[in-house]
């Protein structure tokens, strides 16, 4: 404790803010709003290499640096090992928090030093099509023992819930949803003209360009439709550019895509006011913030029937077969065959202020008893 405040740590982030990535978006909004609170010092410890700035805090939330190895299959472990020893013996935390299930193959070494350990599970990552079979073993390891050992186990969606249930028989994990932060009516013209789209011309999608965002299916469906009036806009990229995000851009290039990078704010507020249509056709989600961003926008959506997907309760036509580019084009067809329109969606369960509380309730309880 200090200043009569809980110390909190957190890792298995690459970090905030204005960092790639869903855990990243996740961490950003988060910690600020537990910050507010009052009742926690909160520190997040970040992977220096993706760090391009000079802060050392964020809106209250402190900020650590760690140097970690930029290689896929040890990066995260590796940094976690470092950010443990950090938490307990230069932050003094009263409890870490660790995201996702790559990095919670450490868990049992923060309880062995002591520290009280809370768990996001944020989806599967083993399904992941980047990883071999090495990778694989260690994240389901790193699922099992965090699983098995972390005193509370948060989950964002009924499915990792559900599979949690069976394979480890923990039914005491916490339901906490993703969240979007409240949308914003700014839409600039500038932008628009400078990225050559208009609105109501074009489809959007966003995330990381690894294989299972399966953008070059969209690409594919897009290619097909050959329509000269209308535009596919993928706003991503990749944190570590390898072949696969080479060979997307080229193929996107080559198909008159339009790449505006990795945005937020204001940028990624305009193409999400303005778009005819978002599509998620990824193989792999936790609880898809991309989606759920686009439908805080009132924006038609079509996306992929994983279950995760499917767990937003999307009616049918904005889903399509996993995988078929066939069916993919023709539901884009039929979303935009009706006129310009925005859709209400309930956005109930994915507000961050009542997911905030719900996680400073988890700290407090964990908090008691351990006094």
């Amino acid at each position: 404790m200090k200043n009569g405040k809980n110390i909190i740590a957190v890792t298995g982030t690459r970090g905030i803010p204005s960092i790639l990535g869903g855990i990243e978006t996740h961490c950003e909004e988060l910690y600020p709003l537990l910050y507010k609170t009052g009742k926690f010092d909160i520190t997040v410890i970040r992977r220096s290499e993706y760090v391009n700035d000079n802060l050392t805090e964020y809106k209250g939330v402190k900020l650590y640096d760690i140097k970690s190895p930029k290689i896929k299959s040890l990066e995260a472990i590796i940094h976690t090992f470092r950010a443990i020893i950090a938490a307990k013996f230069r932050i003094k935390a009263d409890i870490i928090h660790i995201h996702a299930i790559g990095p919670a193959i450490m868990v049992p070494f923060a309880k062995l030093l002591g520290l009280k350990v809370v768990f996001t599970h944020h989806g599967f990552d083993y399904d992941r099509e980047k990883w071999g079979k090495l990778a694989k073993f260690a994240l389901r390891t790193g699922e099992r023992f965090a699983v098995r050992y972390a005193d509370e186990v948060i989950v964002i969606s009924d499915v990792i819930k559900d599979v949690l249930k069976k394979k480890y028989n923990r039914s005491n994990t916490k339901l906490i949803y993703n969240g979007v932060p409240i949308a914003s009516d700014v839409s600039l013209a500038d932008y628009m003209e400078k990225l050559g789209i208009k609105k109501d011309s074009y489809i959007l999608a966003l995330g990381r360009f690894v294989p299972e965002k399966n953008f070059h299916h969209l690409i594919k469906a897009y290619s097909e439709m050959q329509d000269e009036n209308l535009r596919l806009v993928i706003a991503g990229d990749s944190n570590i550019e390898d072949e696969y995000s080479k060979e997307l851009k080229n193929i996107a290039r080559q198909n008159n895509v339009v790449l505006p990078g990795f945005i937020k704010g204001d940028k990624l507020a305009t193409l999400l006011n303005n778009a005819s249509l978002f599509v998620l056709p990824s193989s792999h989600e936790g609880l898809p913030i991309s989606l759920l961003e686009a439908m805080s926008y009132s924006l038609p959506v079509l996306a992929s029937d994983i279950k995760p997907n499917v767990e937003v309760g999307l009616s049918a036509n904005c889903y399509f077969r996993l995988g078929d580019i066939e069916d993919m084009k023709n539901k884009i067809k039929y979303n935009l065959s009706s006129e310009p329109h925005k859709v209400n969606y309930n956005m109930e369960n994915y507000n961050w202020g009542g997911i905030a509380e719900k996680v400073a309730d988890i700290y407090k309880s964990l908090l008691t008893r351990i006094t």
